[in-house]
């Protein structure tokens, strides 16, 4: 089967190339910019955009399954090009917030535009990854082995991605998922403390944890750049998933009361969820200041 992995380059996305190579699929790794060394070997790398469908006319010819990064803008162009170009299955990078109702502008349109398509279809969609805490805790761990964060208690349940990236090959290479929409998380609730404490453990040195207020918190992500720049005002409740401005005391809205169990791979895989403790030490050297 010749699959085309959109987001190739991202977390998700390069492990499902590796996973595919290594089960003997044609796999074809789309990237905005090509790097030699980056995917195994085998593995055919197109350089192109979602957001400028012409790009990858080339790397859909052929391609019988896709995996599917979410850009809202040009969704129902790409899912054009794909059924023109003769894929009969979608799986699409969606997000859990599209079930609990907070998305409707940025996963949910993709969603639609692939349903509509009349294609075979998947959702799969992750809750929070904890491959967030190394864009935010990273740099200040590497650094000064500290963390700087408003809400130690609070907690929800933070996912390994090579959890999705399971559940994707499954639904991209197997019978059965067409038509379903998997909701992802960890398969446990942890504080933030809590995670900083397994982080440390998988490092073998101590993290301070040092209580901010949302507002110093904002400052020190606006300072840091990057991901933790990009998404201060939503992770610290300034705004909200729409983008518009909202309260930051009303935390409630942005992490709510947890009721129990949440969905997780297992359900799909059959084996159970990656801990936090597991993705801690399989990260462990990304939080290493470079020697």
């Amino acid at each position: 089967m010749t699959i085309l992995v959109t987001g190739a380059a991202g977390n998700v996305g390069r492990n499902i190339v590796r996973q595919l190579a290594a089960k003997g699929h044609d796999v074809r790794a789309l990237t905005r910019r090509a790097r030699i060394g980056v995917f195994p070997e085998g593995v055919q790398v197109y350089e192109g955009d979602l957001t400028r469908p012409p790009t990858l006319e080339g790397a859909l010819e052929g391609v019988e399954a896709l995996f599917l990064f979410p850009v809202a803008a040009t969704a129902d162009e790409v899912v054009g090009m794909a059924r023109s170009a003769g894929v009969h299955r979608i799986v699409v990078l969606s997000s859990d917030a599209v079930t609990s109702g907070y998305d409707t502008d940025f996963h949910l349109p993709v969603e639609r535009a692939v349903e509509a398509s009349g294609l075979e279809w998947t959702h799969v969609r992750p809750g929070e990854f904890a491959m967030n805490k190394l864009a935010l805790w990273g740099p200040p761990v590497r650094a000064e082995r500290v963390v700087r964060d408003p809400a130690p208690d609070e907690a929800w349940f933070p996912l390994h991605e090579q959890d999705v990236a399971d559940v994707a090959v499954l639904a991209l290479t197997e019978e059965g998922h067409t038509g379903q929409a998997y909701s992802l998380n960890g398969p446990e609730p942890l504080t933030r403390r809590r995670q900083v404490e397994l982080i440390a453990e998988a490092l073998g040195e101590e993290i301070r944890f040092e209580t901010v207020t949302a507002q110093e918190a904002r400052e020190i992500y606006l300072a840091q750049g990057g991901f933790a720049a990009e998404n201060a005002d939503f992770l610290l409740g300034y705004e909200d998933y729409g983008g518009n401005e909202s309260d930051p005391s009303r935390s409630e809205a942005f992490a709510p009361p947890i009721l129990g169990p949440l969905p997780t791979a297992e359900a799909v895989t059959g084996r159970p969820a990656r801990t936090f403790a597991q993705w801690a030490r399989d990260h462990a050297e990304d939080f290493r200041a470079p020697r």
